[in-house]
């Protein structure tokens, strides 16, 4: 951490913070509207009023991403989600159980709006706080520590579940949220940024400029389909996990927990090697291989100990793909879009996610097959990729070039 400027590290701090308390506070409101209403289809609303803001938001905010300034933004952010973390304890204090469900429903819809921005302006700032040759390292350690505090988080949580009401804990994520605030503005960026006056017609110019700018360089889009098809993967499995370890490994509770913490932990694993080997494209797409492998593997286990380890070995391996390909794309990225082609990213992201639940929630297929038809659609172009970057040598020398630059 020394080697790291004082920007980075108070990055590094507000995003682990922020990540403990977001995931500490995503499993209280779950908790919260299941303990008031009782329903499930309450618990899916939830999760619309979540995502479809924060989708409109992310497909047409793109443009505005170029012209502010990052460090602020973020902070202000932290101090918005800190607020807002206050209302559904408000509506629960006041004792009226329509006035906690609206508060719940306005902080899902604050963070709806929120997460997209900010996920991409932390993400596009880092090649600012880093040198080029820090970006691997850097993503690497940022993606390590937050898949750590996702898996710290939960038990942590249940273990102050154990001693106060479920309502206060929504004022430690508050208070977290607002220390993540305090060390994001420790971030201080140099800015030349000129005035733009917006209108109707230069916000759609910049929109377009950005889209086509983004599909007019092959490597971004490559990376980003790529990206794509793990997020879709990923909400599948959220779908699939409890019912393959419960119904089909007839497994126990702990034991759905250890397969749920083996992929973090694995993931910790792969960011650690990945600064010990020597980071290349062949590299980069054999970890995309080898996660997409862990998934289709699930097919075949017949013992739960069996799919710890498949989730292990996918925690190993995705790292090699998601740290390398994020430097990637920072480096090809115009730097002065990267913000805006960075938010183009996170919305194929975050679209292909409730795409892979919407998948996994409405096939007839048995979970098995499920499972073996998403690896295949990670492994299978992560092979296709691999041969021909190897058979068109140029341009793999050249991404390996900016790997090594990175």
């Amino acid at each position: 951490m020394k080697a790291y400027s004082r920007g980075f590290k108070a990055l590094w701090v507000g995003e682990i913070i922020s990540e403990f308390a977001g995931a500490a506070g995503g499993i209280i409101n779950g908790l919260l509207l299941y303990e008031i209403t009782g329903s499930k289809e309450w618990m899916g609303a939830l999760w619309l009023i979540y995502f479809t803001p924060s989708l409109i938001l992310q497909s047409v905010s793109a443009p505005f991403l170029n012209h502010v300034v990052k460090e602020k933004l973020l902070k202000n952010m932290q101090l918005a989600r800190s607020i807002a973390y206050l209302l559904p304890l408000l509506g629960y204090t006041i004792g009226n159980d329509k006035a906690a469900i609206i508060g719940l429903i306005t902080l899902q819809c604050m963070l709806g709006l929120l997460q997209p921005i900010y996920a991409t302006l932390s993400f596009s700032i880092i090649p600012e706080l880093c040198k080029k040759e820090e970006l691997v390292n850097a993503n690497g350690l940022l993606d390590g520590t937050l898949r750590i505090m996702s898996f710290l988080a939960p038990g942590v949580t249940s273990l102050f579940l154990l001693v106060i009401p479920i309502h206060f804990i929504y004022v430690f994520s508050s208070f977290l949220f607002l220390l993540s605030y305090f060390s994001l503005a420790r971030i201080k960026v140099p800015h030349q940024m000129k005035g733009t006056i917006w209108t109707r017609k230069f916000w759609w110019s910049e929109l377009k400029e950005g889209y086509k700018s983004f599909f007019n360089i092959p490597v971004l889009v490559r990376l980003t389909f790529l990206s794509s098809l793990v997020q879709f993967a990923v909400g599948a499995a959220m779908v699939l996990s409890v019912p393959f370890i419960r119904s089909e490994l007839n497994g126990q509770h702990w034991e759905y927990a250890i397969f749920a913490g083996s992929f973090p932990v694995g993931y910790a694993i792969g960011t650690l090697l990945l600064r010990k080997l020597q980071c290349t494209s062949v590299l980069m797409y054999i970890g995309l291989i080898g996660g997409g492998l862990s998934f289709s593997l699930l097919y075949l286990v017949d013992s739960v100990y069996l799919a710890w380890l498949c989730e292990l070995f996918g925690g190993i391996m995705f790292p090699f793909f998601n740290v390398q390909s994020a430097a990637i794309f920072q480096q090809y990225a115009p730097r002065d879009r990267l913000s805006q082609l960075s938010s183009v990213r996170l919305l194929f992201l975050r679209i292909t996610m409730p795409l892979g639940i919407l998948f996994a929630s409405v096939t007839i297929l048995e979970i098995r097959h499920i499972l073996l038809i998403i690896g295949c659609c990670i492994f299978v172009p992560g092979i296709y990729h691999l041969i021909r970057s190897l058979m068109q040598s140029e341009e793999l020398h050249e991404i390996d070039r900016n790997i090594h630059n990175v």
